[in-house]
């Protein structure tokens, strides 16, 4: 009877795993997908390399990797890789793990190992992204030279806060989710020699141009004035560095 009794149990167990495990799946396919605004004139110039969409000169000297944020999908960071492209940049954006860069935060190994021209690496991600870009740099310091953290902030930490890396950290004044003291309490896990920009009026979704977002407080800015600043202020930090040239 014990032995029926513990069967019954380690079934039900199994149930309710497989269960949770179901519904955690699906939760992670429901994406947040690019959207289209009249303001934002996409010209589409990419091109696809296995998971990744690639903007720019694949020659380049130096490249950018964007991970996007929980479940948003790469295309909603299109504009921002087109723009950043045209400054002699090339700019690509994964597909990840589940949606979820955190559980594929190496992923940027195999544009590295594929683009052997590229000198200067520069890892960025938005939200969950930017957190995956500092676990990467934070892994692999000597073959990052920059890190970009739209809207997140980087969790504690071997090397990274203890390195000479350039940091650049972009934040909205809106945001709802990487907020403020959110992005203060963890300065302390960035190297002393960070960059930090606040956006006035912007918020955590108009990183992406992928709408609305639960939990975030409504921007006081377009989505294309977020846009914008986010390529002007990364621009004008990577050609303080020599990046661009």
């Amino acid at each position: 009877m014990k032995k029926i009794f513990n069967k019954k149990v380690l079934l039900s167990l199994l149930i309710v795993i497989l269960l949770a495990v179901s519904a955690f799946f699906v939760w992670t396919q429901i994406t947040y997908e690019a959207i289209d605004d009249p303001a934002i004139k996409m010209d589409n110039k990419y091109f696809k390399d296995g998971d990744w969409l690639i903007y720019g000169d694949k020659d380049s000297t130096t490249g950018i990797i964007l991970y996007p944020g929980a479940k948003v999908e790469p295309e909603a960071y299109g504009y921002l890789a087109q723009e950043l492209a045209k400054n002699n940049m090339l700019v690509a954006i994964p597909n990840v793990t589940l949606n979820l860069p955190i559980f594929d935060y190496s992923k940027a190994d195999e544009l590295i190992g594929e683009y052997k021209g590229v000198e200067n690496w520069i890892l960025g991600g938005h939200s969950m992204g930017g957190a995956a870009a500092a676990m990467y740099a934070d892994k692999n310091i000597d073959k990052v030279q920059g890190l970009v953290l739209l809207g997140s902030y980087a969790a504690e930490n071997e090397t990274l806060s203890s390195s000479s890396l350039p940091v650049l950290s972009i934040s909205g004044s809106e945001d709802g989710l990487s907020t403020q003291a959110k992005i203060k309490e963890n300065k302390p896990y960035l190297p002393d020699t960070a960059e930090y920009v606040e956006i006035a009026g912007g918020n955590h979704a108009q990183f992406g141009v992928y709408g609305e977002q639960s939990g975030d407080n409504e921007a006081k800015i377009s989505v294309k004035e977020q846009q914008d600043s986010i390529v002007d202020n990364i621009e004008k930090w990577a050609e303080e560095h020599n990046w661009t040239k």
